[in-house]
């Protein structure tokens, strides 16, 4: 599995050793250091009501499930306020984000909301890397699954998210990265 958090990387402006010290869940991995079937698992965090609702206002979801209190308890399904799916997607990829200097987001696939997540739940992360293969001569592309939990294990939400990342050595890539282009110029 690769090192989390123990990759310092200096940036402009910082005393030198400050620049030595390794910045919190900012790594500087490359396309060879994911590991296909590494896992990491996040901290757990509690949705309130008050950040349930600024979610809601900042991205204008004011649908009466998430924001009607009275409407969720009396006519909804569930009996009371959901937390949006969106926050819970949000949440649930950063509770295991890491910051990876070196890789860039591609996009998300398979995105499910399994099951309700409810103001007061708690929340927690399990990010696992699916794929590898290369893009391009400059950086292979990865898979990686977050499924998200609440409570003692029950799974609420799934996602893979397609990200690409840098190669350390781009010399024993070349020759694949090369087919690979040939392969999308033919359509």
């Amino acid at each position: 599995m690769a090192e989390i958090g123990v990759h310092p990387r200096s940036l402009p402006g910082l005393p030198e050793d400050h620049a030595e010290i390794p910045v919190w869940n900012s790594e500087d991995w490359y396309y060879e250091d994911f590991e296909i079937g590494d896992k990491i698992r996040s901290i757990r965090r509690t949705i309130s009501e008050g950040e349930s609702m600024l979610f809601n206002s900042l991205v204008m979801d004011h649908h009466p499930y998430v924001s009607d209190q009275e409407f969720a308890a009396q006519a909804g399904v569930f009996g009371k306020r959901l937390v949006a799916g969106a926050m819970v997607f949000s949440y649930g990829l950063g509770l295991a984000a890491t910051n990876c200097l070196n890789s860039f987001s591609y996009g998300y696939d398979r995105l499910r909301f399994i099951k309700p997540v409810f103001i007061g739940d708690t929340i927690y992360t399990i990010r696992e890397n699916l794929a590898k293969q290369v893009h391009s001569a400059e950086m292979g592309k990865l898979r990686v699954s977050y499924s998200v939990y609440k409570g003692e294990g029950e799974l609420v939400l799934y996602a893979e998210h397609l990200l690409t990342a840098l190669y350390r050595d781009p010399k024993p890539f070349e020759e694949e990265a090369r087919k690979v282009q040939e392969a999308r110029k033919r359509g």
